[in-house]
């Protein structure tokens, strides 16, 4: 039961107790995973540049304060309303000067126009998508040719919570999302070990051929 409940609350945290707490999970375990995707995402200033499933927007704050030029503008896009509502807070000066624009919206229907984004990042949400195939397309689709998507995650915790239920089904393998991706019209993609301190996690790299 009650990994059914962290399983719903993971993949859509909702305004309540559980989802608040998910919220600061999500906020304390995730951080050095946000701040490692923006660094390799190599953001320049001028970019446009998305975040995909941005929960409490940790990650949308790291990004922002690289998008130093006028042009350069920040997407988020997030499944859950309770955590476009935090992200929204967190970032509404950005949000009111336009820099900012956050969406609540699937990431397999994303309101963006075709080729437009520079950058991609995530971390810790290629696993919730129903379809590994639709989100990793809709990607695809929206990124510039030869942009750059960074994906983070921490397998051997995948693993854990794959073993516990908490995860759903087997799309939390790297291997099937890598697959997607290649499959999406992504090129380059692999994955590749990262220290941060006394923390081992992954990235995964894919770059938007079209």
């Amino acid at each position: 039961m009650w990994a059914a409940t962290l399983r719903k609350q993971l993949r859509h945290p909702t305004r309540s107790v559980a989802g608040w707490l998910v919220s600061k999970f999500l906020a304390s375990h995730n951080q050095i995973l946000e701040e490692n995707a923006v660094q390799l995402s190599g953001i320049l200033p001028g970019d446009t540049v998305l975040e995909l499933g941005h929960g409490p927007g940790l990650g949308l704050q790291s990004a922002a304060r690289l998008l130093t030029e006028p042009t350069g503008r920040l997407i988020g896009v997030d499944y859950s309303q309770y955590m476009h509502q935090v992200a929204s807070e967190r970032m509404k000066e950005l949000v009111a000067s336009g820099k900012v624009t956050l969406h609540h919206c699937d990431v397999a229907a994303m309101p963006l126009a075709d080729s437009t984004i520079d950058k991609v990042f995530h971390c810790n949400c290629y696993y919730f998508w129903p379809s590994l195939r639709k989100g990793a397309s809709e990607v695809h689709r929206v990124m510039k040719p030869g942009g750059l998507m960074v994906t983070t995650l921490r397998l051997n915790r995948l693993a854990y919570f794959a073993s516990k239920r908490v995860l759903p089904g087997e799309n939390w393998h790297p291997e099937a999302y890598m697959a997607a991706l290649k499959d999406s019209g992504f090129t380059d993609v692999r994955m590749e070990d990262k220290q941060h301190s006394d923390i081992t996690f992954q990235a995964i790299y894919a770059t938007a051929l079209k």
